[in-house]
């Protein structure tokens, strides 16, 4: 699209002003829309629920409906679809992505306090729409909204959305009216100039700003409690985090936070684990993030052992990987990581799921198959059930989980562990626990009794893997293996289970009646 004047339309309040829409940048090429659309073709609109922008406006229509109709004036197949932050992407809304032709998404502005973000639900709506073009229609400052660092490919900046704003985006999404675009902008209303900030070593003591940092970075469902996360970053011998802090008054603005973890039970091996970078939203796209980035993988880098670095991090567990349809997959990407899913380490969907108890389809699960049996750990059993451990997690490249069932077996709970005989051979285990213990697994992954104290957890599974002897199919095992889980929590007073970092089995997990909580991608590299 060519830079054109800003066509001028009638204002609020009987005044005049131009409505100026700005194409930021458009990747994939697809405006105007004509270009991409046939007769038939459907253009899907998804707006936010707000009020409308003019206060005194009483009609109590949605205040995007002369968008909508402005649209569907140009191309009769217009479905225009609300959405709620609360709410995201309901299965409505995938119904209408899935067949479309293209998606108009429109962001309004930033969330409100305790709301998850518009921008994350366009990101959300990005990844269900797969290869179909998006374009996101911004009504504020695209730097305000974060939209630059979020790499959406095509973004149309409106001054707001008055009726007069939402006609004039109309005729340049069809060509009948030219944008200005960022030729004409202020570029440092935009980009703040990246620098170097020097990172210093968090001491630990003082953790309320990073406390604040993080709740204030990160999603309503990853905010912790002061003393839980304190918990989850004081861990000495294996844990180094960075910060960086303004030089005019020491605010805390960054925070990075790494561990060290043993791959395997020789202890020469180990994984560094880059869990978690976080700027406070007023300093982004001025480097403090890479700042971090590079001071920490060039620490982890000069341990003694280290030849892995992962995203995320494994125990304790922050995040399973980065957020899928997040910002920070662009930031990641762009600093070399692949994810192309191709690969171990590339990108791999991870998912935390949540099940309710009386959702449970137990009736058959619990039937016996042929010498298939399973019960609660014993310490006769423990020798047996870390062999089993050490070989299948070696061999799926489970970092960390055998010192998990180490750490129970030191702390004498070996009963929190469940485990699967096929005659008299191990054929699967897992750990279980629940929000009210003091055991170490419980410690190290704090979700479950964050969602609330009715939630027990199901981690570690290991199912045996090429062995020739087994008669059992690995789905039915890890049905049993749940069920037992299931069961035992059930009669701890658990009325839901979360079941942490789960690979693969997304129709398998969602037809026993569980719901996906969290979507990570799986990165790391070898150094």
């Amino acid at each position: 699209m060519l830079p054109g004047h800003p066509a001028p339309t009638s204002g609020h309040r009987g005044g005049s002003r131009r409505s100026q829409v700005t194409l930021i940048r458009d990747h994939q090429a697809c405006i105007p829309l004509t270009r991409i659309l046939g007769d038939g073709d459907i253009v899907v609109l998804l707006t936010p629920v707000v009020p409308p922008a003019q206060p005194d406006a009483g009609d109590g229509n949605d205040p995007f409906e002369p968008l909508g109709r402005a649209l569907a004036k140009r191309h009769p197949w217009v479905r225009h679809v609300p959405y709620t932050s609360r709410n995201g992407m309901t299965s409505t809304h995938v119904g209408f992505i899935k067949r479309a032709k293209v998606v108009v998404f429109v962001i309004s502005g930033p969330p409100s306090a305790g709301q998850p973000s518009q921008v994350e639900t366009g990101l959300m709506a990005r990844m269900v729409g797969e290869q179909r073009p998006q374009v996101i229609v911004a009504c504020q400052n695209v730097h305000d909204l974060g939209l630059m660092e979020a790499n959406f490919p095509t973004i149309v900046q409106l001054p707001g959305y008055l009726p007069s704003d939402l006609q004039v985006a109309a005729s340049v999404l069809f060509g009948e009216a030219s944008a200005t675009t960022t030729a004409g902008l202020d570029v440092q209303s935009l980009i703040i100039e990246p620098k170097f900030w020097p990172p210093e070593n968090w001491d630990g003591l003082n953790v309320t700003p990073v406390h604040e940092l993080w709740n204030q970075c990160l999603p309503d469902q990853f905010h912790l409690e002061k003393f839980p996360l304190q918990s989850l970053l004081q861990r000495d011998g294996y844990a180094m985090h960075f910060i960086v802090k303004l030089p005019e008054n020491r605010e805390v603005v960054g925070f990075c936070a790494t561990y060290t973890t043993f791959v395997d039970r020789e202890g020469e091996r180990l994984i560094g684990s880059l869990a978690m970078i976080i700027v406070k939203p007023a300093y982004r796209r001025r480097g403090i993030g890479l700042s971090l980035y590079e001071h920490a993988l060039k620490q982890l880098k000069r341990i003694r052992g280290v030849d892995r670095i992962q995203l995320g991090s494994t125990f304790p567990r922050l995040l399973s990987g980065i957020p899928a349809a997040s910002a920070s997959e662009g930031w990641f990407r762009r600093r070399g990581w692949q994810m192309d899913g191709q690969a171990p380490g590339h990108g791999q969907d991870i998912c935390d799921w949540i099940l309710r108890i009386d959702d449970w389809p137990s009736g058959g699960l619990s039937a016996s198959s042929a010498g298939l049996t399973f019960r609660q750990g014993t310490f006769d059993d423990f020798t047996s059930i870390a062999d089993f451990v050490e070989k299948e997690s070696a061999n799926k490249d489970y970092t960390g989980w055998y010192d998990q069932y180490m750490n129970l077996a030191h702390d004498g709970r070996i009963s929190d562990i469940v485990f699967g005989l096929e005659q008299s051979e191990i054929v699967a285990t897992a750990l279980i626990y629940t929000p009210s213990e003091a055991s170490s697994l419980a410690q190290d992954l704090p979700w479950a009794r964050t969602i609330g104290s009715d939630v027990g957890g199901v981690a570690c599974i290991c199912i045996a893997d090429g062995n020739p002897g087994m008669t059992t199919s690995k789905d039915t095992i890890m049905i049993r293996l749940l069920d037992a889980c299931v069961t035992i929590l059930k009669e701890q007073g658990m009325k839901r289970v979360f079941l942490d970092a789960v690979k693969g089995g997304y129709e398998g997990f969602q037809s026993m009646g569980f719901q996906k909580w969290a979507i990570y991608r799986d990165l790391w590299q070898s150094i």
